[in-house]
């Protein structure tokens, strides 16, 4: 679980939800892959993955998965 790894600073402003999105964008899961995994819309995704990106300051889902990586999400 997502939960259970320590939490970096970064990762702490991250909702749950947000980090539960992180973590399979980091496993290099696809949008409609996270959103069956979490039960939620592909839509919500992609809000999710806006918020993240503009939390993290990057531009694109690469960059986040790698971020995600180096946080230990994923």
């Amino acid at each position: 679980p997502v939960d259970a790894l320590p939490e970096s600073p970064l990762v702490r402003r991250l909702t749950r939800r947000e980090r539960e999105v992180l973590a399979g964008l980091s496993r290099g899961k696809s949008n409609k892959q996270i959103a069956c995994d979490l039960d939620i819309l592909e839509p919500t995704v992609k809000l999710h993955l806006r918020t993240l990106f503009r939390k993290l300051d990057v531009a694109n889902r690469t960059q986040a998965a790698l971020i995600g990586r180096e946080h230990g999400v994923g």
